[in-house]
């Protein structure tokens, strides 16, 4: 799995909006690659951001 599919995975999974850092510690990977795959996903509209800097996937 790479971690555009990892950080999607944990924000589907999760209740709350998180942010970067927390979707990080959560899926175990890089915070420079989770700010990456955030971007990458929402180009792809498969994310969207309720508040600044929150995530959650659609």
């Amino acid at each position: 799995m790479d971690n555009k599919e990892l950080v999607l995975k944990t924000l589907k999974e999760s209740q709350e909006p998180l942010k970067a850092g927390e979707i990080a510690e959560k899926a175990n990977i890089d915070k420079k690659e989770v700010d990456k795959a955030i971007k990458a996903l929402k180009k792809e509209e498969l994310i969207e951001s309720p508040k600044r800097c929150f995530y959650i996937a659609r």
